[in-house]
């Protein structure tokens, strides 16, 4: 029998990287998909490091794109015959405020957080369908915990956290499973992929410059402490080979616990509590 094949996206770096290093030293064939296949090179790398580049390969794919997701989980299942998994892992962060920033703004946030994952995720259903597969989407703790001058990547979050969760039964009847995983701060270029020049932005803030000075502050030593992507995503693939997958996954005690505060707060006064610490 085949090997079983995933399709990964967002895998230049940090989890993504991590998680298609981590898929091939499973066994699994790994489709390791990208925006710009020019920044491959880490990737691949790692995956001859782990003695695995004859079971990984590279892709571009544009997950804003719905013709070329649709097109790139086709070809792949022309290629190998077969879908087992997809692991939705592409995003994008973004920091700001709603009357600091366009409609647009949010907009662009919205389309690679939570459209990006519905195109490829639509594209593979009925090939995850024909093998009794997984679908596997990271999001966040913020797909749990709104979360200070995140307001567009968590709305983003949340809605795929409320759309996975609401597929998950519908999946299941027909064999798929369907899990979240969600990690806290993690120490990768996802934030300095951001692109966020702190002092220039609390400049720009106005009258929120004092909340946001905090919350960046908090934020640098967040990260300065955070898991590193290999630990993140050791859960991804774990989950990847469980023979019953959980449908909410946390990647490390702090996420779990930070998770817990708003999964345990009917009224919402603890999360309240929680974050109105972040901005003073």
């Amino acid at each position: 029998m085949s090997a079983p094949t995933v399709l990964i996206t967002g895998t230049s770096t940090g989890i993504g990287l991590e998680t298609a290093v981590g898929a091939a030293r499973a066994g699994w064939r790994t489709v390791a998909t990208l925006r710009d296949p020019a920044r491959a090179d880490r990737l691949r790398a790692a995956a001859d490091a782990a003695g695995v580049g004859d079971l990984l390969e590279v892709r571009r794919l544009d997950v804003v794109d719905q013709a070329a997701a649709a097109a790139c989980v086709a070809d792949v299942v022309a290629r190998h015959g077969r879908l087992d998994a997809v692991v939705n892992n592409a995003g994008a962060g973004h920091v700001g405020t709603l009357e600091r920033e366009t409609i647009g703004d949010i907009r662009a946030v919205l389309e690679v957080n939570f459209f990006g994952v519905l195109h490829v995720t639509r594209a593979a259903l009925p090939h995850l369908r024909a093998t009794r597969g997984r679908l596997i989407t990271v999001t966040s703790v913020g797909g749990v915990v709104g979360q200070p001058f995140n307001e567009a990547y968590c709305a983003a979050k949340f809605a795929v956290e409320g759309f996975m969760e609401s597929l998950a039964p519908v999946a299941a009847t027909l064999g798929i499973s369907v899990t979240v995983i969600e990690p806290g701060a993690v120490a990768s270029e996802f934030v300095a992929n951001v692109g966020l020049d702190a002092e220039a932005a609390v400049a720009a803030a106005g009258v929120y410059g004092p909340a946001l000075r905090a919350y960046l502050d908090r934020a640098a030593a967040a990260f300065a402490a955070a898991q590193s992507p290999a630990d993140a995503a050791a859960a991804v693939v774990a989950t990847l080979i469980d023979p019953e997958p959980p449908p909410r996954v946390q990647t490390s005690p702090a996420a779990r616990q930070f998770v817990g505060v708003k999964l345990a707060d009917p009224d919402g006064l603890g999360v309240t509590a929680l974050t109105a610490g972040w901005v003073r």
